[in-house]
């Protein structure tokens, strides 16, 4: 029950950031013509590329549409509730990585809103959701799950990449760890050839999963309980049975 309501509080605080940022449209789609220009710049405009050749297959519009809209919730959930059920002494470090990028996001969503690509048809956009699914993530029951400008970052990759770092780092099994490994760059696909992020959104979640497993691993350190260590090995220690004394 903890658990729950410590989610459904930063669930609140979310939905009052896309509250305030709903009203800043002009400002998000300066800030994302500002992101294309520096694509462009380096040369790493390469969205439009990504989409003109998933257009050619419709079967795999499909499957990615489906990864888009689903994976962030019911792979994030799996996850963390395989966590707590199996490997306890982990979870509650890892749901700290996981506040610690959600506080962050929610603070940069604030300061740089970002409208995504799919709002953008003049560069050649293609919003797959809505085309082929049929589904308007601006209108409607769907629109209170989601903000239209929190492109930077992306908190499909940031999350993924907590999955795919931590199932990697707790697992032995091979074929776990490659399906860790690739999960991420599932997403990344996904994410991109739906119109719905940017390469630099990309970025910017990637690296956002870094500083929240870094700040969990050492800024928080000194103030969580032995079991909430990283690694396979994280179990309560006891103290030693003290010495007896000598006659």
């Amino acid at each position: 029950m903890l658990q729950a309501a410590l989610w459904a509080l930063a669930d609140l605080l979310y939905e009052g950031v896309r509250g305030i940022v709903a009203g800043r449209a002009s400002v998000a789609f300066a800030n994302a013509r500002s992101v294309i220009s520096l694509e462009q710049s380096t040369g790493t405009f390469w969205e439009p590329h990504v989409q003109s050749w998933i257009l050619g297959h419709r079967e795999l519009i499909e499957v990615i549409n489906w990864i888009y809209l689903n994976a962030q919730f019911s792979v994030n959930l799996l996850f963390l509730a395989a966590l707590y059920i199996w490997r306890n002494e982990i979870f509650y470090f890892v749901r700290n990585m996981y506040f610690v990028a959600m506080g962050v996001a929610l603070v940069v969503h604030l300061g740089f809103p970002v409208a995504p690509p799919r709002l953008f048809p003049e560069y050649g956009f293609v919003d797959t959701v809505q085309r082929y699914a049929h589904i308007n993530q601006d209108v409607g029951a769907i629109s209170l799950f989601v903000n239209p400008y929190a492109a930077v970052p992306s908190m499909h990759m940031c999350f993924s990449l907590l999955v795919g770092g931590t199932t990697i780092r707790l697992t032995r099994r091979r074929s776990l760890r490659v399906l860790g490994g690739l999960y991420p760059l599932l997403v990344l696909f996904a994410i991109v050839s739906t119109g719905n992020h940017f390469i630099f959104d990309a970025a910017a979640g990637a690296v956002l999963a870094l500083v929240a497993a870094l700040a969990a691993g050492r800024v928080m350190a000194p103030m969580r309980p032995t079991t909430w260590a990283w690694g396979r090995q994280a179990v309560l220690h006891t103290p030693p049975d003290p010495e007896p004394e000598l006659a």
